[in-house]
């Protein structure tokens, strides 16, 4: 079972596995995005535990909620209204429980990935963060291991797209050949999930 410490060491690990890509996540974003990727997610991601450190989030739940709050409020351009949808969503499919299972869990990512998709309007195969999310989900009855492998897989599958939704869409041809960056921040954020425990 799953509790809110388990939670809270998955945004903990996310956040530190952001701050050494920075550079990278920013290094993609620069040939088709605004080059602030990496920078912006880790404030986000600093934000995140100053928050968790602060307040009391007795539920995975409320971990999430809160997490996903303070990443709508500090993250500037699309990433911090899509990441933020993701967590907030998924913190609230999982209620009030103290502890989840982790098929709960995976039904309630579930819900937050289809909620980023009505956000953003994207779909798998556009070359978005959608491209690493939608395989995890699908992958996490496996294991975290699975779920990470099946991400990072997916991000890397971004390259040979050309951009469909985002930013990157008004590049159009030119997108191609380029590895989506918030695909990869995404998978990041899967692989950190393992980080935090579990099989």
């Amino acid at each position: 079972m799953l509790d809110a410490d388990f939670f809270r060491r998955w945004m903990t690990a996310t956040a530190a596995s952001v701050h050494r890509e920075a550079d990278r996540l920013t290094a993609l974003d620069s040939p088709i995005g605004d080059a602030d990727h990496g920078s912006n997610l880790q404030r986000g991601f600093t934000a995140v535990t100053a928050a968790l450190e602060k307040e009391e989030t007795d539920t995975p739940g409320a971990v999430l909620v809160l997490a996903g709050r303070q990443l709508i409020s500090t993250v500037g351009g699309a990433s911090g209204p899509l990441y933020g949808t993701l967590l907030r969503r998924t913190g609230k499919a999982l209620g009030d429980a103290a502890e989840v299972s982790e098929a709960e869990f995976a039904e309630a990512l579930r819900a937050g990935v289809d909620a980023v998709m009505q956000l953003g309007g994207a779909a798998p195969g556009d070359k978005t963060m959608i491209d690493a999310l939608v395989p995890a989900v699908a992958a996490l009855g496996d294991g975290f291991g699975a779920a990470g492998t099946a991400a990072e897989r997916g991000a890397e599958a971004t390259t040979p797209l050309q951009a469909r939704k985002g930013r990157a869409s008004y590049l159009g041809e030119r997108s191609i050949g380029h590895q989506d960056p918030g695909a990869t921040s995404s998978a990041l954020l899967i692989a950190a999930l393992g980080e935090a425990g579990g099989k």
